[in-house]
């Protein structure tokens, strides 16, 4: 359990957060009424649980991103606001509610993602198949994209997941190789690479997603993407890391605008298909817009 620390060292660590970091507060019907659904049919998101910057938007808009598996992580990655700790049992009527609430909200292009379940021998594979598969049963006409979590080279576990029938299949890398451990102390870079490389030989539209204002320089940016082409990485999102609490690690910087149009660039100048890059960028924003690049 990280130390808590003291009021005076935060307020000296907090930088200012400029006003091109400013989100409007979620309102409106349409909002209201996927706030509805998900309660109703006793369901997580990553919007809710990683404190998104876009569920106004996203929301306002008849999407959301839906976490499987419960809310409780098995990982404690230093930048995530999702609770970590010994997950309780999952519930294995889940595939079926995930599908009734897509199916009731009416979207085209739904985004599943889920907590790290590293106790269990599949890493949730199983119920991650039979989520896809409800979805794909009950609204054919809907695109999936699934981001799924790091299965530590269990490949057997990784092939289940990815078989049902998605349109994309993502894996965020989060940040540059320097500093995965202090971001992401429980996985590996080269393993995440290797994973994005898995899937695209499995046949599947690959993605993954970066924070810019950790630390890193511009150099291992251009490393990473290089990296990630290699690798067969089609889509890269690039967003803002945002400090969810003070016991999570602070931002080292906000990047302005220009340079988030300066990557997305040279991504697609690198070899990407598509980028999607700016300062409150996540990596379901604007999901739909690339299921068929």
């Amino acid at each position: 359990m990280p130390r808590k620390p003291s009021s005076e060292a935060i307020r000296q660590n907090q930088l200012k957060k400029p006003d091109w970091l400013r989100v409007k507060l979620p309102v409106g019907k349409k909002y209201t009424q996927v706030r509805n659904i998900v309660d109703q049919y006793k369901l997580h998101t990553i919007c809710t649980s990683g404190n998104c910057p876009n569920m106004g938007e996203c929301w306002g808009a008849g999407t959301a991103t839906f976490m499987i598996l419960g809310n409780v992580c098995t990982r404690s990655c230093t930048f995530c606001a999702v609770a970590t700790g010994r997950p309780p049992e999952y519930d294995t009527k889940e595939p079926k509610r995930v599908a009734e609430a897509i199916q009731r909200m009416g979207v085209k292009h739904a985004v599943i993602t889920s907590v790290n379940r590293d106790e269990l021998p599949d890493r949730g594979a199983e119920i991650w198949f039979q989520t896809v598969q409800e979805v794909k049963k009950l609204c054919p006409a809907t695109t999936i994209e699934t981001l799924i979590p790091d299965v530590k080279g269990t490949w057997k576990a990784l092939y289940r997941m990815i078989e049902a029938g998605q349109e994309v299949v993502s894996h965020n890398l989060e940040t540059v190789e320097r500093l995965y451990r202090k971001v992401r102390p429980q996985a590996k870079y080269m393993r995440s690479l290797e994973q994005i490389q898995l899937t695209q030989k499995y046949g599947k539209r690959t993605k993954s997603g970066i924070m810019l204002g950790l630390g890193e320089t511009d150099d291992e940016v251009y490393k990473t993407i290089d990296d990630l082409v290699a690798h067969g990485l089609d889509i890269l999102t690039i967003g803002q890391y945002l400090q969810p609490t003070p016991l999570h690690l602070a931002v080292a910087e906000y990047v302005p605008p220009a340079k988030f149009a300066h990557f997305k660039e040279e991504g697609l100048r690198r070899g990407l298909k598509y980028v999607e890059s700016g300062p409150l960028v996540r990596s379901s924003y604007r999901a739909e817009r690339h299921v068929h690049v």
